[in-house]
């Protein structure tokens, strides 16, 4: 049981998690980011063609992880700052492909919940029909708003 162990000094325990947030951001701030305008902010869905073609974040760039090495430093613009996502929690595919960027010295961070997490918050989604939003799902956000309030 997790309770069996003591909790990590509050320094340890600070250093922790600003350190996870270095790494990981989450859709809501992602979407605070793309509304503000954030200069050199770069989303890189890293989702084969068809997950990209079924829908993707608005001014997302579409680089399969498999892809990044050989044409990231043609698709981004230099000084970029990365946010990489997948499917959702379940994938880490988000995952590999900010090890990706990090390797060819990128600052980047994963944005956890990935599409899944986007798509159930009703934020905007871009599909061949058009930019739609689906319906809130309650157990990831508030119905009257579109962040989480934390």
């Amino acid at each position: 049981m997790t309770f069996d162990v003591p909790p990590a000094d509050p320094a340890t325990a600070a250093a922790h998690f600003l350190a996870r947030l270095s790494f990981e951001t989450d859709v809501s701030d992602v979407h605070a980011a793309l509304e503000a305008g954030r200069p050199g902010l770069v989303v890189v869905d890293s989702r084969g063609d068809a997950a990209w073609r079924q829908g993707h974040l608005p001014g997302a760039v579409h680089l399969p992880t498999a892809q990044i090495a050989a044409r990231a430093a043609a698709v981004l613009p230099p000084g970029s700052s990365v946010v990489t996502y997948c499917w959702g929690p379940g994938c880490n595919g988000a995952t590999r492909a900010a090890l990706e960027f990090a390797r060819l010295g990128w600052p980047v961070r994963e944005m956890i919940g990935g599409f899944e997490y986007w798509v159930r918050e009703g934020l905007p989604v871009v599909t061949p029909e058009g930019t739609v939003r689906r319906r809130v799902d309650e157990l990831t956000a508030p119905r009257s708003a579109v962040v989480c309030d934390c």
